[in-house]
């Protein structure tokens, strides 16, 4: 009866919308994931006519009035990423968050998955932009001018994590091509591109979580090692010569530098007790692995 109604072309879209009429002032009810569902249907490749899902979304609105049609129009909002962390020390207290429609097809546990990506992905970009600082030479093998506009593209969504200088390569492959000796293009921009897109494919490319989805325990914790195999790569791979091809941490006796360490730290920590979470709520054991880092591969995501 949901996908009769707002689908004209539908067998019993005439009856479903006369019964409604009839019997709309009795007041009609449908919770957000039987919405959900619907949408998923009507949107799918396989169905008879597929709409993109905004469409789908304001015909059930419009059709049925119902409230949780407008939860579904104010969860189908753009994906973008947050602003880059500020450095270890000077990160502002929390804020109460305002409340959104959208918020009433969240679990507290969608919530928590969307703090973790959040704070994943900022992470990642003061990496990102870090490395620039320590690497000046790596920006200049681009045309971009500045560390902040590195990284803003690098995390623009309109790209995908797709780029022609990385052969279109994102997730751990593109991670490879920032420590191949061979490379001459900019590593910096391999490497945060890569290590951002393995922490956004963990989370299934989404920004915003809803009680319908459901985030894979295993690629959690396969991105947590993952980035583990990352740091280690970036505190040892070396080039032909002997020198390190990509400088991050210092350990020189009067002031050594650890601040890029804390930050895997915190992207390892984030990928591991989200995991821990989504195994207990979906009963799924986590397989795990162990591997000599000087030896490791990355794991599949």
């Amino acid at each position: 009866m949901l996908i009769a109604l707002p689908d004209a072309d539908h067998l019993l879209h005439a009856r479903t919308t006369q019964r409604l009429g009839r019997n709309a002032s009795g007041g009609w009810a449908f919770c957000p994931i039987t919405e959900n569902g619907c949408v998923r249907i009507m949107s799918h490749p396989g169905y008879p006519h597929p709409l993109p899902v905004r469409s789908v979304i304001e015909r059930l609105a419009a059709a049925s009035g119902l409230l949780a049609a407008c939860v579904l129009i104010s969860c189908a909002s753009p994906t973008s990423y947050p602003p880059t962390a500020p450095p270890t020390g000077r990160r502002p207290p929390p804020t109460e968050a305002p409340f959104k429609l959208s918020d009433l097809a969240k679990s507290d546990i969608d919530a928590v998955a969307e703090v973790h990506l959040r704070e994943s992905i900022a992470s990642a970009k003061l990496l990102m932009e870090k490395l620039y600082r320590r690497n000046p030479r790596e920006l200049r093998k681009s045309d971009i001018a500045t560390p902040e506009s590195a990284v803003a593209r690098a995390f623009d969504t309109r790209y995908a994590w797709r780029f022609a200088e990385l052969s279109s390569l994102r997730g751990s492959d593109a991670l490879q091509i920032a420590f191949r000796p061979d490379f001459t293009g900019d590593r910096i921009f391999a490497f945060g591109v890569g290590l951002g897109s393995m922490i956004a494919t963990a989370y299934d490319d989404k920004t915003q979580f809803y009680l319908t989805d459901s985030l894979d325990a295993q690629r959690l914790y396969n991105a947590a090692r993952n980035i583990e195999i990352a740091a280690w790569k970036l505190a040892n791979a070396r080039g032909a010569n002997g020198e390190l091809l990509i400088l991050s941490n210092e350990m020189s006796a009067g002031s050594p530098n650890l601040s890029f360490e804390r930050e895997f730290g915190k992207l390892i920590a984030y990928q591991d007790a989200l995991a821990l979470v989504m195994a207990q709520r979906t009963n799924r054991t986590i397989r795990r692995f162990t591997q000599g880092l000087a030896t490791a591969v990355f794991l599949p995501i």
